[in-house]
């Protein structure tokens, strides 16, 4: 075997990732390993695409986006195409991932206020109690 090729063992260590999850991948025609019986031989070529499906994942990218960007590599263009269109998806993720940062903050303060609230009422019935005895 050449060192450019790696067993699915080998990218599952490389890449922390499960068999399952590469078996996936090939399935919805993200990766192409080559193919020896039952064996699966991933290429340089198959490892790049991994670590750009596995940012794309992290960035909150869908497989679809995935797959169509991946698939605009090989336009004969020097990539120009598949830089641009990852740009604007990126561009809009990043908009789409402060807005729910924005969402998060306010439902965390709310939680506080509600805590806090929470805490005067304990504190409230500890008194009462103790008044009481």
């Amino acid at each position: 075997m050449t060192e450019a090729m790696m067993t699915i063992r080998e990218m599952c260590d490389a890449y922390d990732v499960t068999p399952r999850t590469l078996r996936f991948y090939e399935s919805k025609e993200l990766l192409f390993p080559n193919r020896e019986g039952q064996k699966r031989l991933f290429t340089k070529r198959d490892r790049a695409r991994l670590k750009l499906i596995l940012r794309g994942k992290r960035f909150g990218f869908s497989l679809e986006e995935i797959r169509q960007l991946l698939d605009l590599y090989d336009m004969g263009d020097q990539q120009a195409t598949q830089i641009q269109r990852t740009y604007l998806i990126a561009q809009k993720r990043l908009a789409d991932m402060e807005e729910q940062r924005e969402e998060l903050n306010e439902a965390i303060d709310d939680l506080r206020e509600q805590l806090k609230w929470g805490e005067q009422i304990i504190a409230s019935l500890t008194d009462e109690k103790k008044a009481a005895e």
